[in-house]
């Protein structure tokens, strides 16, 4: 199967997020890709809460899903919008960060909320609170299609390895990460921990990423890492996309995932057991 990562410099107008986004699932159409995936929040990177609350939309209004829902009819291919920044009509006011599978025919076939926050203090100057804004989700998805088993994740999920763990014993030969990853803890963290899921769930990783400094028109502007990675279930990167934005393709191919299975059967070995703890805190 041929894929194609997209890996975009998005902006806080989702409008020209859009046309930019539009014109990169053409390309990688048009260069015989059958599977397309975006990043994180794709319509829209934005520090700025108010900014957010002024131009996002709620789902069934948001002009990005429709518009790229009718791209994957108009070329017959499969799309993993990688997130969305909607509306979610919280009495909070917070928004959901929500990724979507589209199919050929443009009907979603399944949705994924972020489940885990970003909620970290990498220095002094890059401090993220994702759960101020974002409400997470609490349910796992697992999308059986007619191109694999895909297990759909976003970004931080990267770091809880039991949620990939579970994807791969429900079946999930595809595991996804779109991301808008942190430059402070990127260079260090991103490629261990996806090629980590790869080998411990024998599954392909696909993680599109944001990349670059994005320009805002109010708050502060974000950086994100790039660096847009397929992995295979062995553990072996297929592609890096390194730190510019364009449509970057691999192929894969499903028989890889059987195979690494076979090999270290370690996906459903799992062992009972209790932690002693020896000695005193010091």
């Amino acid at each position: 199967m041929r894929i194609a990562l997209l890996q975009t410099n998005a902006s806080d107008d989702p409008a020209r997020n859009l046309a930019a986004t539009r014109d990169m699932i053409v390309e990688a159409a048009r260069g015989g890709a059958t599977f397309v995936l975006t990043p994180e929040v794709t319509n829209c990177v934005s520090a700025s809460r108010s900014r957010q609350t002024s131009v996002l939309r709620r789902e069934e209004e948001d002009p990005t899903l429709s518009a790229l829902a009718a791209a994957a009819k108009e070329y017959g291919i499969w799309l993993l919008i990688g997130s969305l920044a909607l509306q979610s009509g919280d009495p909070d006011g917070r928004f959901a960060n929500r990724s979507f599978l589209i199919g050929p025919d443009s009907k979603v076939r399944a949705r994924y909320d972020k489940i885990h926050m970003f909620d970290v203090d990498v220095s002094p100057e890059e401090t993220y609170r994702e759960s101020a804004g974002y409400r997470p989700g609490s349910e796992a998805i697992l999308a059986r299609t007619e191109i694999g088993a895909i297990g759909m994740t976003i970004c931080y999920d990267v770091r809880f390895p039991h949620l990939y763990r579970k994807l791969a014993q429900e079946g999930a030969e595809i595991l996804t990460v779109p991301a808008a990853f942190s430059p402070g803890t990127g260079p260090m963290h991103w490629e261990p921990l996806l090629r980590a899921r790869a080998i411990e769930t024998g599954a392909f990783v696909l993680a599109p990423a944001q990349t670059g400094t994005h320009s805002a028109t109010s708050g502060r502007e974000r950086r994100t890492h790039g660096h847009s990675l397929v992995v295979s279930p062995w553990g072996e990167v297929l592609l890096d996309a390194g730190t510019e934005p364009g449509v970057h393709f691999a192929e894969i191919d499903l028989a890889a995932v059987a195979e690494a299975r076979r090999k270290v059967p370690s996906v459903h070995a799992d062992a009972e057991f209790d932690v002693r703890v020896m000695g005193e805190r010091r």
